[in-house]
């Protein structure tokens, strides 16, 4: 027995520590933490019992089929789409949302079940535009880290669908503030670093959460990516941003050639075929098939971008490394979106004229020393002033929670309300492929659905409830459950 409590103290403090960590941790862009090097280390005794402690409080949420229907009434809607209805009233069924409008005027099935949602307000779930989540848990331990390989700077056949945790402890606490969608990336020290995945915060598998495998790929170029770190012995191509963008270029090129190589050899089997039939009719000797080229996953993986049927995501910060990475992109027909451009405000225009989403955010970026002391805060006003389409995102894995906050601090600095909160539903349903299914409240699209005591831009809102595919999500996480553990 006393052992028992001796392991509870110790899990108690490990567990307070690591909550500590977690909320001061910083931007994995800004820090990243996959750079340390040396041998692999086995988990210390406390980071391993902490595993233990997540794994038997946080299993994976199943997320079966709904099967009665859920009615919210009497709450105000924001609805994206056809602006807000005071009094209104949401149906569910069989995961989709059958009904929305006025209290008096929706018709409710009467095996449905009804929550009185008074004083509520209902909005669809949140789209965190570019993540971590899952493939990361403690920063500091490489062991539980997934988000970059190094071993090359082109690297666009990494899939992180192949790496995403759905067991993820961070993943419910995301849930907790309403996020329901969300876009995982790789990390950022590869000029390719593979390739995104769209998954649902919730399911009982990696399969189940994620909807969309490979729907686009981070092209960056801030110069972070260059190989030029610990003194000028170390250094090795490409060191600098010539290297960068000479090594990307040939990267496409090669895809290039691989394509023609490959298109080739479809014609030369078709026409192989077509000359078989004809020698079987003639009773003439068959001809050898030509051979296939030699696949090669890495330059496989770019045709679909060389083609436009998937979207690159572009970072640069500067106004050069913006420049330039937007001419290589141009040169090979890209079809892209920008990120990471909160330092590239003396080309604001030059921005626009492109005529392509931007995704903006944190919010914990500080200004250069050259900047505005609002700069960060001011761009996403600046962008939509000048008819850019804006999306939001967090950049992590441990601060996804905080999306909603991004979106309200940029109306305290300009950024309409109603725009604001489309950053965050309907735009990045729109640039990401899925605005059929999510981002308003409309009858027909997936019932993912959030029930907060007030605005959801307000950093004091609390959520109260989420469905996702109209199911009841539990609204617990690790910290919910090791406060309600240990204040017994």
């Amino acid at each position: 027995m006393k052992n028992k409590i001796k392991i509870n103290v110790i899990l108690s403090e490990v567990a307070a520590a690591q909550s500590a960590a977690a909320t001061q941790s910083k931007d994995p862009y800004t820090h990243p933490m996959w750079m340390w090097s040396g041998r692999p280390r086995p988990l210390p005794l406390s980071l391993l019992l902490l595993l233990l402690l997540t794994l038997t409080l946080i299993s994976p949420l199943s997320l079966q089929a709904q099967t009665n229907p859920i009615a919210l009434k009497n709450a105000k809607l924001l609805t994206i789409t056809h602006g807000v209805i005071e009094n209104g009233s949401v149906v569910m069924q069989n995961g989709k949302i059958t009904a929305v409008g006025a209290a008096t005027s929706v018709n409710i099935p009467p095996d449905a079940k009804i929550i009185d949602a008074s004083g509520m307000t209902i909005y669809p779930g949140l789209i965190d535009s570019e993540t971590s989540l899952g493939l990361t848990e403690i920063s500091a331990e490489n062991m539980t880290n997934d988000m970059i390989e190094l071993s090359d700077e082109i690297m666009p056949h990494m899939h992180t669908a192949d790496a995403f945790h759905a067991e993820s402890a961070l993943i419910p606490v995301a849930r907790l503030n309403g996020i329901t969608n969300a876009i995982v990336a790789p990390g950022g020290a590869d000029t390719l670093p593979g390739q995104d995945s769209f998954i649902q915060l919730a399911g009982a598998s990696a399969p189940e959460m994620l909807l969309i495998r490979d729907n686009a790929m981070p092209l960056n170029f801030t110069g972070d990516e260059r190989r030029n770190k610990g003194g000028f012995e170390k250094r090795k191509f490409p060191s600098t941003r010539m290297g960068l963008a000479a090594q990307l270029r040939q990267a496409f090129i090669d895809a290039q050639d691989y394509k023609a190589k490959w298109g080739e050899y479809d014609r030369k089997k078709s026409e192989a075929g077509q000359n078989q039939n004809n020698n079987n009719n003639n009773n003439k000797e068959k001809k050898s098939d030509p051979v296939p080229p030699k696949r090669d996953l890495k330059l496989e993986a770019l045709i679909p971008y060389l083609e436009g049927k998937k979207t690159i995501v572009l970072a640069a910060e500067s106004p050069s490394d913006l420049q330039t990475a937007v001419s290589l992109a141009n040169e090979f027909h890209l079809k892209f979106v920008l990120n990471h451009i909160a330092h590239s405000q003396p080309v604001l225009d030059y921005v626009a004229s492109l005529k392509v989403p931007v995704i903006v955010g944190p919010i914990y970026e500080a200004p250069k020393e050259d900047e505005r002391y609002d700069a960060v805060y001011s761009l996403p006003a600046q962008l939509y002033k000048r008819g850019v389409k804006i999306l939001f995102a967090s950049y992590s894995a441990h601060n996804v929670r905080n999306l909603p906050d991004a979106a309200g601090f940029a109306t305290a600095f300009g950024l309409p309300y109603d725009e604001a909160l489309k950053a965050i539903t309907l735009n990045p349903a729109e640039v990401w492929g899925v605005a059929d299914q999510l981002g308003s409240l409309d009858v027909g699209k997936t019932a993912n659905i959030v029930v907060a005591n007030g605005d959801p831009l307000d950093v004091k809102t609390d959520v109260k409830q989420v469905f996702i595919q109209g199911r009841e999500i539990p609204m617990t996480s690790r910290q919910t459950q090791l406060r309600d553990e240990y204040s017994k």
